[in-house]
């Protein structure tokens, strides 16, 4: 077997309205191609959103365990605002700040308790304090 890419990242939630506002409204993410209720299954949607050359997918055909499982790990460009805008919209913060010497990260998770990472490599624009 030769694995040659993750072709996506699966996200399991509750609530698709308020996934989506979520995802697209806060972080600022645009639906692929693939955005519909998935074919001969009523009320179960299947959406994608491609973030460099990995795809998000969110559908509410399986059920969030808010327990722990996948995490995905979000680069954004300017570590200090995003954390300060998940901060102003009452997101679930685990860990505001932590610092390796590659990068810097903070732990959220989205409305359904599915982990996420919001990512900064250090680098010309390294994460500031």
């Amino acid at each position: 077997m030769n694995i040659t890419e993750a072709a996506f990242i699966g996200y399991p939630v509750s609530d698709i309205k308020r996934a989506r506002n979520f995802y697209e409204n806060l972080l600022g993410l645009t639906p692929g191609e693939f955005d519909h209720e998935i074919e001969g299954m009523p009320g179960k949607y299947w959406i994608e959103y491609d973030i460099g050359n990995v795809t998000l997918a969110i559908s509410n055909t399986w059920e969030p365990s808010g327990q722990g499982g996948p995490s995905v790990a979000l680069e954004v460009e300017n570590f200090e605002d995003a954390v300060s805008k998940l901060k102003a919209a009452d997101v679930t913060i685990l860990a505001d700040r932590i610092e390796s010497p590659v990068c810097c990260f903070a732990l959220i998770t989205d409305p359904d308790g599915n982990g996420i990472t919001i990512h900064k490599r250090k680098g010309t624009s390294a994460c500031k304090h």
